[in-house]
């Protein structure tokens, strides 16, 4: 999943790329506010985290333009600003999340995992498809056989967020433009074959069947391969 982090505190916002890219997303980060906002009407986040005290353009101004224009991402907001009326003035802005400093990055990742799973329309917890679990803390699959025994399948950084992002949206198809858009960041260098590769990789994990074609079009997971174990 792709995630805009706009926040001022160059060390914070250092530290903050790191640890979410380690859990697993793809990351742009800005210290502008002016820049936060054009890179959220600009390019397809996933979930964006936002400042309000930044320096030049506050979040508070940044967002209800955002909504303004049925730019409907979800936004976290994460600031130093935690008295009570404070998190009202937030939310009627148009936020989703509210989490104050200092804060846990176990808190941080879980409340993005929520944001991004209501986002999809999944009202549980965790991400499955047939018998396919996906665990977002190993950044594995877990593959239920007949007795029940969980088997992990590890998965390497872009195959989770791209499985991640096709579990998301099951029987929906994303062109391979679409999918590069949602699992790399704004400056990682892309090779044109690259989505093709890690649809193989993970159709050897999963079965040929368990991620489909639509010449001319894209991939799509389909679930009704994934309801028995290869």
């Amino acid at each position: 999943m792709r995630l805009l982090l706009i926040e001022d505190d160059a060390s914070l916002n250092q530290e903050l790329t790191q640890q979410l890219r380690k859990y697993g997303f793809a990351v742009d980060s800005v210290q502008q506010g002016v820049d936060g906002a054009f890179m959220g009407e600009t390019e397809p986040y996933d979930v964006i985290i936002l400042d309000l005290g930044l320096p030049d353009l506050p979040g508070l101004d940044i967002l209800p333009q955002w909504r303004k224009k049925n730019i409907a991402t979800p936004v976290l907001i994460l600031t130093a600003r935690g008295a009570w009326y404070e998190k009202v003035d937030g939310f009627k802005a148009g936020a989703d999340d509210y989490l104050t400093k200092p804060f846990h990055i176990e808190e941080l990742i879980v409340r993005l995992q929520a944001l991004i799973r209501r986002a999809a329309g999944i009202s549980h917890t965790n991400i499955t498809i047939g018998r396919l679990f996906l665990n977002e803390s190993t950044q594995s699959v877990h593959w239920q056989d007949a007795a029940d025994e969980k088997q992990d399948i590890e998965l390497t950084g872009i195959e989770f967020r791209l499985l991640r992002y096709l579990m998301l949206h099951p029987r929906k198809i994303f062109s391979t433009t679409h999918l590069l858009e949602h699992v790399y960041d704004y400056n990682d260098e892309k090779e044109s074959n690259v989505i093709e590769v890690y649809i193989s990789r993970l159709r050897k994990m999963l079965g040929k069947e368990a991620i489909c074609t639509r010449r001319g079009q894209g991939y799509y997971l389909n679930p009704d391969a994934l309801q028995t174990m290869i």
